[in-house]
Parts: structure tokens; C-alpha cells; sequence
């Protein structure tokens, strides 16, 4: 059973504890559906035929590059109620994908105009790194959640709460 906070039990991180998510290397990722349930697809006579959720899935993953710059896409495979990608973060790319002035920050004015807020220091301290892994998993799944529910609102789509990884130094 895990430790409590504010009176309920948290199982423990499945992160490996004391590595550094933006370091750069291979993750291999698996991330599996709520339950375990078949929305991807099926396998027929030993290959996998998409349904339109694992097609949004699939579509999803290949973006990922367009909204992480640092990361690279090596093999990836949808399953029926599952998927495995490698993601390469290779901070190099970050300078390679930059527009043609060098220069590829957004201007937002109105955040400035908020007043600073005083995020708890606990939970910072549990919130991941932009551009960490865990970031680029998270902004993938909440991705793909909200194309298959505005596609299939009637599905009750959702993933496993964690993602299992493996990581390989390049």
C-alpha cells in the first residue's frame, strides 16, 4: 500500500526515483488503455488493422515532434488495447527544428497581465520537468483523450493512469 496524503493511501511513483526525464537517451514506453479495454484495433491473421480511435492514437504519436522539438520518434506499434513507442530526447534537435530566424517563442501577453501565483512547493516538486518525458507522455495521452471523446463521446475512452518505460542510453 502506498503513503498517505491528505488521508488517502498513493501507490508510489513508477518513475525510477533519483533519474533525471530529460536526460537525453531512448524511452521505450508502453502506455495501455483503462481496463485493459480493445479500442485500437484487432489483429488479423497476425497483423494489426486500425480502428478509427487507434488511427487518432497513431496520428497523435507521429505529432509528437511538432510540439517537442527535442524529441525524435523511433519504432512505434499501436495494439489493440495497448501501445509501444521509442522516444529519442536528443536536446540538439531543439536548435536543428527552429524557424528560419532562429527563433521560435510565442508571445502571449495576455499571461502577463495574471497575477503570480504561489503553487504549493509539494506540488512542484512532483510535477514534471517541461519537456521531460513524463511532460511529453502526459500532453500525448490528454491528446489523444480529447479527439477520441469528441469522436466517440458515448466510448468512455480513457488510459491507464501510468505508462511502464525502459530507458537506453544513445
Amino acid at each position: 500500500m502506498g503513503k498517505l496524503f491528505e488521508n488517502k493511501y498513493r501507490i508510489e511513483s513508477a518513475r525510477l526515483k533519483g533519474w533525471d526525464y530529460g536526460s537525453e537517451g531512448a524511452y521505450f514506453i508502453t502506455i495501455c488503455t483503462k481496463d485493459r479495454a480493445h479500442f485500437f484495433g484487432e489483429c488479423v491473421n497476425g497483423k494489426m488493422k486500425l480502428s478509427t480511435m487507434g488511427a487518432i492514437v497513431q496520428g497523435c504519436w507521429y505529432d509528437i515532434p511538432a510540439h517537442f522539438p527535442h524529441i525524435a520518434l523511433g519504432a512505434f506499434v499501436t495494439m489493440p488495447n495497448h501501445i509501444h513507442g521509442i522516444l529519442v530526447l536528443d536536446k540538439s534537435l531543439q536548435e536543428q527544428n527552429r524557424g528560419d530566424n532562429g527563433d521560435d517563442d510565442v508571445e502571449t501577453l495576455h499571461a502577463t497581465s495574471l497575477p503570480p501565483t504561489n503553487a504549493p512547493t509539494f506540488y512542484q516538486a512532483i510535477s514534471p520537468d517541461a519537456g521531460s518525458i513524463p511532460t511529453v507522455i502526459r500532453s500525448f495521452k490528454s491528446a489523444c483523450t480529447k479527439h477520441i471523446r469528441e469522436t466517440f463521446p458515448k466510448q468512455n475512452f480513457g488510459w491507464q493512469e501510468r505508462f511502464w518505460d525502459k530507458f537506453f542510453d544513445q
